[in-house]
């Protein structure tokens, strides 16, 4: 793949998320989009974000507001400065927990996060996606967007699976057509991507969760849109009933 072709996928990867912000709180919603950046794993641990002249025309703020947004992110440990040629904004890498997290951390993620609200929000948005591009049908484009995200949840190592599966997801999302459904999704996975990062990675769920990601593409590509909401319904009722008994 060319650099040309990488930093173009990579731009792409944040186009559910980066969008004109409103006027009156430009830096509050700047600062929400680029935390959904870093939370959702658009742009990985250790890799640089998009320049600050992009991310300000991507968002129609000023450099300047943009800066006070790395500010606040980089006083919270969640990206670094480099100088120099090859220097820029750096999405440090998340130190890893024990398996479930500590109870501290267990507490802070939880607290105050309405579990039930958010799966239940999560699934109605998924499910709609879902029947939405099977009705639809997707371009032959498309159908390899959907086709190569399904295939990097397959190749990915179990340290990058959640990344991945949530790019999946996004993609899904973002090809059902509404840009308003693919920015809550994005708002919503990130708290959903919190929880998980409570409770293990279990290899028996893992498996389970392709081959439903597997029946889900089969049933989108086949425009059987209520076998893809029905696939997609039972996916994440699995991933609800993970998060219920180790959280709840």
């Amino acid at each position: 793949m060319t650099d040309t072709a990488s930093e173009g996928d990579a731009a792409r990867r944040l186009n559910p998320v980066l969008r004109q912000v409103r006027a009156g709180n430009g830096f509050e919603e700047a600062l929400e989009q680029i935390l959904q950046v870093v939370r959702l794993g658009l742009v990985p641990g250790g890799e640089r974000l998009p320049p600050e002249r992009e991310l300000a025309e991507r968002m129609g703020i000023s450099r300047v507001t943009l800066r006070e947004v790395l500010k606040v992110l980089q006083d919270q440990g969640l990206v670094e400065a480099r100088r120099g040629r090859y220097g820029g904004t750096f999405v440090r890498p998340r130190p890893d927990t024990p398996a479930g997290g500590t109870e501290e951390e267990l507490r802070r993620r939880v607290a105050g996060v309405d579990i039930e609200d958010v799966l239940r929000f999560r699934e109605v948005l998924e499910v709609g996606a879902a029947g939405l591009c099977a009705s639809q049908g997707l371009t032959e484009e498309d159908t390899e967007r959907l086709l190569a995200a399904l295939g990097a949840t397959h190749d990915a190592p179990l340290a990058d699976y959640r990344r991945q599966d949530t790019l999946f997801h996004l993609t899904l999302c973002e090809l059902a057509g509404s840009a308003t459904l693919t920015a809550q999704y994005a708002a919503v996975r990130a708290t959903v991507n919190d929880l998980l990062d409570c409770i293990p990675l279990l290899v028996r769920n893992l498996e389970h969760s392709q081959q439903q990601h597997t029946a889900l593409v089969e049933s989108v590509l086949e425009r059987d849109a209520a076998g893809a909401r029905e696939t997609m319904r039972e996916h994440c009722c699995g991933t609800a009933a993970l998060l219920r008994g180790f959280l709840a």
